[in-house]
């Protein structure tokens, strides 16, 4: 009897070892307009929900080119590009980060539900 309980709990672990299930969690981090989403929240409070400024002086990075918006983040970041609070909240951004947040706000829809394509400004 011992032997069969043995046998059915060895069987049970091989079996649970075996799988290589990736969590589907997993599989939405990857996605870099979902890691981009996650870190825009800091974003909203002065460009707005999804990039779409509501402030005049706070420009909208909806739409906008994926490859413009890392370059300008870049810009803050080095302080080749001036402006204290994008400097400040750019500084402690690291390459992916910068890369995943034009991911998102590039794939946005612009206040007018059409991409912008351009860089714009």
């Amino acid at each position: 009897m011992a032997y069969r309980r043995w046998f059915l709990i060895l069987t049970l672990l091989l079996m649970a070892c075996g799988r290589e299930e990736v969590p589907s969690a997993t599989v939405e981090m990857e996605d870099p307009v979902q890691l981009g989403a996650r870190k825009a929240r800091v974003c909203m409070g002065c460009h707005g929900p999804k990039g779409i400024s509501r402030i005049a002086s706070y420009p909208s990075l909806a739409g906008k080119s994926e490859a413009y918006l890392a370059e300008q983040m870049r810009a803050f970041k080095s302080g080749e590009r001036e402006n204290p609070m994008m400097n400040a909240m750019a500084t402690n951004l690291n390459e992916d980060d910068i890369l995943h947040l034009a991911a998102y706000f590039s794939a946005q829809a612009t206040p007018g539900g059409e991409p912008q394509g351009g860089a714009g400004d």
